[in-house]
């Protein structure tokens, strides 16, 4: 192999930051893997230790690329360590989670039937198109912590515009990048030390210089995935029992840097991790099926869940998708993170292994490659449905408990008209509540037919609950702009 590869390959992985010698690094990867490399190509590559199907190893730049040509990669294909000892207690590290506290069932078809139906693909296109236009996303690049830094202002802005008080949005700093993560929190209601997390990586890279990375599919499309769910599930009005955390993950590409140190990071602490499903490449219909579960370094049990979930929300009708399964090799993308902590983790992909997007790590990884984010929409109503279905919960838009003909309602320029014609449906009360549950304005004795000006409540979604003499309930959901 020529020389000009090693020169490629430090240009995309970047590894020198983490080397002794400006060539070598540290890192866990398949015991095959390594034992290959060191059978072409001792010199290469040194095997610190062995436990299982892992390795710890030292090796070159050369020898990552070399990797990737061997395996045909979607990601780095092993874990980056700062040094012998991180590496070889990688190894040793082998955590014991008990996931018997949960039961994954399938009951809330209403919540995640109105979220599903709110997904957007044109919203998924231009998130996409505004991380393609930083030029790169490559974690040592300004670019890269500009993206993160606006993406949290992205996803305050959006929980501000739905009146979610009850979310906040943090960059996390990392020790071997300086490129921060972004994490949004919904604080569960019944279970807030129990958590759900879907997550993909932000950072991009490419083997042709990484100031030319665009990475709309590898990963712009995971995070507009994720945005997009998360986005319906606050316009539905969806208030979760256990914690939802939303993840944007620095430097995935020089080897799962911004997931290993927040997975450590949970594990360490004991966070109990209900499970994890990550979004990495959702947009590029590669194979034959719509979604590929990844087999290998995942959790079956969960694999199953989200299969059943498809199943039961997109096996026909409007929603329909299909799926099957494939793998991708040791430290694929950030599950491997999750999964090495002991979490239940998930990964559902674009195609089967080897199917997928052509064009990533080079500079024609961009959107009009594909030119529409229908692909993606489908990762998004998955999103939604584990997200709803794990977390669990009640919207609090409610059921429509009258018949729809009694009634009419209905918003314009922040003021809410409504009308009840049927003698069984005189209303006894109306009361506007926020998305926590606090009453905002009451109006005492109401009549049948009138508006409510709601022009001096600040911007977001409130509901009004409208009581019958009998006491059934109608639910409307009222955006302030």
């Amino acid at each position: 192999m020529k020389k000009t590869l090693l020169l490629s390959v430090i240009l995309f992985f970047g590894l020198t930051v983490f080397a002794q010698d400006n060539e070598r690094f540290y890192a866990t990867m398949a015991l095959q893997d390594a034992r290959e490399l060191q059978n072409d190509h001792p010199g290469e590559i040194q095997i610190l230790a062995e436990r299982g199907n892992e390795a710890a190893v030292y090796m070159t730049e050369w020898a990552a690329l070399t990797l990737q040509e061997w395996r045909e990669l979607h990601g780095p294909g092993f874990m980056l360590k700062t040094n012998a000892e991180d590496a070889i207690d990688g190894l040793n590290h082998v955590p014991s989670r008990d996931h018997s506290r949960i039961a994954f069932t399938i009951t809330e078809d209403v919540a995640v039937l109105e979220a599903i139906n709110l997904i957007s693909v044109q919203n998924i296109e231009d998130h996409i198109i505004e991380l393609e236009n930083y030029g790169t996303r490559y974690h040592t690049f300004s670019s890269a912590t500009q993206a993160a830094t606006e993406l949290k202002a992205k996803w305050e802005d959006m929980a501000t515009l739905y009146g979610r008080t009850d979310v906040s949005v943090q960059l996390y700093n990392h020790s071997n990048t300086q490129m921060p993560s972004v994490i949004m929190t919904i604080e569960g209601t019944e279970f807030p030390d129990e958590f759900v997390i879907v997550g993909g990586h932000l950072d991009s890279a490419s083997f042709q210089g990484n100031n030319n990375a665009p990475g709309a599919d590898d990963n712009a499309s995971g995070i507009a995935t994720i945005t997009e769910a998360t986005r319906a599930l606050f316009e539905s009005g969806f208030v979760p029992k256990r914690t939802i955390e939303i993840m944007a993950y620095a430097a995935e590409e020089i080897g799962l840097v911004g997931s290993q140190e927040i997975a450590e990071d949970y594990g360490s602490n004991n966070v109990n991790v209900t499970a994890y499903v990550n979004f990495d490449m959702t947009n590029y219909h590669g194979s034959g099926n719509d979604v590929y579960f990844i087999t290998d370094y995942t959790d079956s049990s969960l694999n199953t869940f989200l299969m059943d979930l498809m199943n039961h929300y997109n096996s026909s009708g409007n929603h329909a998708f299909t799926y099957g399964t494939s793998v991708c090799n040791y430290g694929c993308s950030d599950h491997a993170s999750w999964n090495s902590e002991g979490y239940m983790a998930a990964f559902p992909f674009e195609a089967g292994f080897g199917q997928h997007n052509p064009n990533i790590h080079t500079a024609n990884d961009t959107f009009s490659f594909i030119g529409t984010a229908e692909h993606a929409a489908k990762f998004s109503k998955l999103c939604a449905e584990f997200l709803i279905e794990t977390a669990k919960g009640e919207s609090q838009l409610g059921g429509l408990e009258v018949a729809s003909d009694m009634y009419e309602i209905y918003v314009s320029n922040n003021t809410l008209y409504y009308e009840f014609n049927d003698y069984e449906a005189e209303i006894s009360s109306v009361i506007v509540y926020d998305l926590v549950g606090n009453s905002v304005m009451t109006l005492q004795d109401p009549s049948n037919e009138g508006s409510i000006d709601m022009n001096h409540l600040t911007a977001g979604m409130y509901i009004a609950n409208f009581t019958t003499a009998y006491s059934e309930v109608v639910n409307k959901k009222v955006i302030i702009r």
